[in-house]
């Protein structure tokens, strides 16, 4: 349980005067009726606004991604990326942050065969399997750009060997996801 503005997860505590150092979360978009008449703490120089509560956090913000030293994801309402020139409200809990830095392994991608988008997530995300391999932040975002331009193109198949286009890339992105192996080791078990 809480205790006012301070929770622990994995041996770090995070509350309201530290989980803008170094950090990663998702913060869950809410509605305006949910934020409406709330005052907001502090407003940062990049525009900003911040409300905290003895279990989270709300942040107010028109950017989302990489703020200063941390990671913050926005989970939209509706399926979609987040426009970054809109003002959008998210609500994250103490708990929800994570430490981030460039070096450490804190990394792994998910993919969703659904949409065929991918995002990454931090490790101690209580829903890891320990299937996807962990990567550091350079690594991670090269290893999705990678995969975007599976979803986008088929170039990259030209001169593969294959029955089913489908169940092929689903194992391209598959390997590319669990495995250290470059792209060229995946494609060798698709060369005649």
């Amino acid at each position: 349980m809480c205790i006012y503005y301070l929770c622990r997860m994995n041996g770090k505590v995070y509350n309201k005067t530290n989980f803008f150092k170094h950090t990663f979360c998702i913060f869950k978009e809410v509605g305006a009726d949910e934020v409406s008449g709330i005052n907001f703490h502090y407003n940062s120089k990049s525009g900003s606004a911040y409300h905290f509560t003895e279990e989270g956090v709300y942040r107010t913000s028109d950017h989302w991604g990489r703020a200063a030293n941390c990671r913050w994801r926005l989970l939209p309402l509706k399926e979609g990326k987040t426009n970054n020139t809109v003002a959008k409200t998210g609500y994250a809990k103490w708990t929800d942050f994570y430490p981030n830095n460039e070096t450490d392994h804190l990394f792994y991608i998910e993919w969703n065969p659904e949409t065929n988008t991918v995002n990454f997530q931090h490790k101690s995300n209580p829903e890891y399997d320990n299937k996807a391999i962990l990567r550091n932040a350079a690594e991670t975002t090269k290893r999705m750009q990678q995969l975007k331009k599976l979803f986008e193109e088929d170039s990259w198949a030209k001169y593969l060997e294959y029955d089913d286009f489908e169940a092929m890339r689903k194992i391209v992105i598959t390997d590319l996801i669990t495995t250290n192996k470059t792209i060229q080791q995946i494609k060798q078990q698709f060369l005649g």
